[in-house]
């Protein structure tokens, strides 16, 4: 996949950002929606992050979802299907001039792919450190792989998959 890599310094609209857009999904959604997360690094401040408003949705049933996928779209989003992740519903909302600007992931609630992602953001706020380390990590990668978004997401792989074993044991306080 050749797609254009930028990241770009933690913007403090993003928090609002998700705010808005998060109520707009949660309507489109309807009544299945338990709670709406802001996850990925622009839920993390003062790191460099890809300016891509990532929203975690929870819902009683996700099989429901698919029978919103149309209200989805009239919101301006792409649906996806599972696209990669067993039991996820994926949508992606890009600007109008073809930039992603929004990415829905929603699990019914209960689903261990919400507690993971809950955890890697909380221990990065608790754990600024590490969390500068991932910034100038995703930095270094997109400054090596410019025009590579695969080969960006490979990099940060192996961080990330250390940070979520870290960031469990953490969350059960070992």
């Amino acid at each position: 996949m050749l797609e254009a890599v930028v990241v770009v310094p933690h913007d403090v609209r993003w928090k609002e950002e998700f705010a808005s857009e998060s109520l707009r999904v949660a309507h489109c959604l309807g009544g299945d929606v338990i709670a709406t997360h802001h996850i990925g690094s622009t839920s993390i401040p003062g790191i460099f992050a890809k300016p891509i408003i990532d929203i975690l949705v929870e819902v009683a049933d996700v099989g429901a979802v698919d029978s919103c996928n149309e209200a989805m779209e009239l919101g301006g989003y792409e649906s996806m299907g599972e696209f990669g992740i067993p039991g996820r519903r994926y949508f992606r909302k890009d600007d109008a001039n073809g930039a992603r600007t929004h990415q829905v992931h929603v699990f019914q609630s209960g689903d261990p792919e919400v507690e993971r992602h809950l955890t890697f953001r909380d221990f990065m706020l608790a754990h600024p450190d590490i969390a500068r380390e991932y910034s100038d990590l995703k930095r270094a990668l997109a400054l090596a792989h410019p025009d590579d978004y695969d080969a960006y997401i490979d990099g940060k792989d192996a961080f990330i998959k250390r940070v979520d074993q870290k960031a469990a044991l953490w969350r059960r306080g070992a």
